[in-house]
């Protein structure tokens, strides 16, 4: 059963509806075959785009739609739910879009933005280093000026839709300072010198291309910089707080998935002449799921309407994330378990969706660094 769901206005609903109808009609159907071919689903986000399902919190300036983030984060769980390769690449693209629309220009806005948000090209984020992952201060890859721009060298890792998008937000080094030496570009994916890699072999989202990047002095003009030389730093950071909102939608909206397949497993199969759901060790794991994915939708959107008005939201972020990513990868486990032996087959989306939720636990930043930023909001960080 969906959701029950208490938005601020009719617009609202009818939003998470549509994202709801079309997650269900042409997202879910295709999910399964898609993550076992391996297969980039390009078009379902060119649909969403078409749908304005891509531009839902940004200005309506740029062809956005102006919804509040606890409407667009309702949204993409619905979509996460259904097919969470789609719902992850949604909210990349969306950290893309929301690094050009705070930080970039009125030109790069106005050149890049309204295609971006209705679909026609494609984003992806390149911070992550193979030596610099939870450590964003300690990347390599290097900016250095060559006439009127810059000269990219180095490699990426583990970036989602590496080799797939039209354009990357890259942070790279432009001098020796720890904090303020790191810049922001956006990059064409088809720039003379980035050579995409093999995708990588993962346990589960498959249909997600998560690939290293090579940049071999990727030539890029200045008017690619985003914000200042060495401002990419707290560019990276203050739009991982919502990105991790994002990631934290498409776990809540797996977690639901799992839960109600449980369920509804759970109604129909007897086993002692009852309904499995009847049997009380069977009833309370089922309500021990519930609690848990109502509790980390409701940490979800406190976070969100704290970032819709304006308030500082980076401590809600992280305990949200930690809270969804962990309640996916619990409650994911135990559909598993309800549905027993079925459970353990490809029959039923559960074996699917337990190991797509255990990546959730640690890209936007693992759950060990949620608790560090929460901890250090509290001033009582260790060390």
């Amino acid at each position: 059963m969906p959701a029950e769901r208490m938005l601020p206005t009719p617009e609202a609903e009818a939003v998470v509806r549509l994202a709801r109808d079309v997650a269900a009609g042409e997202l879910a159907p295709h999910a399964a075959a898609a993550e076992a071919e391996h297969r980039f689903p390009r078009d379902a986000f060119r649909r969403l785009g078409g749908l304005g399902l891509l531009s839902m919190p940004f200005e309506e300036r740029w062809g956005g739609g102006g919804l509040p983030y606890e409407v667009y984060l309702q949204a993409l769980e619905e979509i996460g739910g259904a097919w969470a390769s789609v719902g992850v690449g949604v909210s990349v693209h969306a950290l893309v879009c929301l690094v050009v629309s705070v930080h970039g220009g009125a030109e790069q806005r106005e050149r890049w933005l309204p295609e971006l948000l209705g679909g026609e090209l494609l984003g992806a984020y390149c911070l992550s280093e193979y030596e610099a992952g939870s450590d964003p201060g300690a990347m390599r890859m290097r900016a250095v000026r060559h006439g009127d721009g810059y000269r990219l060298r180095g490699t990426k890792a583990w970036v989602t839709h590496g080799g797939e998008a039209d354009f990357y937000v890259v942070f790279a080094r432009t001098s020796d300072d720890r904090r303020d030496g790191i810049s922001c570009f956006l990059v064409s994916g088809d720039a003379a010198g980035l050579e995409p890699q093999p995708p990588e072999r993962k346990m589960g989202l498959n249909g997600s291309t998560t690939a290293a990047l090579v940049f071999e002095d990727v030539e890029v003009g200045a008017e690619r910089l985003i914000g200042g030389e060495g401002e990419g730093l707290p560019i990276a950071l203050a739009a991982l707080d919502s990105g991790r909102l994002g990631i934290a939608a498409v776990a809540v909206g797996l977690a639901q998935a799992c839960l109600d397949c449980a369920v509804q497993y759970a109604g129909q199969r007897r086993t002692f002449g009852r309904r499995i759901i009847e049997h009380q060790g069977v009833a309370f794991m089922l309500a021990d799921m519930a609690a848990a994915v109502e509790g980390a939708r409701a940490a979800m959107l406190e976070a969100a309407r704290r970032r819709d008005r304006g308030l500082p939201f980076s401590c809600q972020a992280s305990i949200a994330k930690l809270l969804a990513t962990d309640a996916a990868m619990s409650v994911s486990s135990d559909a598993v378990q309800v549905l027993g032996g079925a459970g353990y087959t490809q029959d039923f989306p559960v074996e699917r969706m337990m190991r797509e939720a255990k990546v959730m636990q640690i890209f936007e930043g693992t759950n060990q660094i949620q608790r560090l930023v929460i901890a250090r909001h509290l001033g009582a960080a260790p060390g």
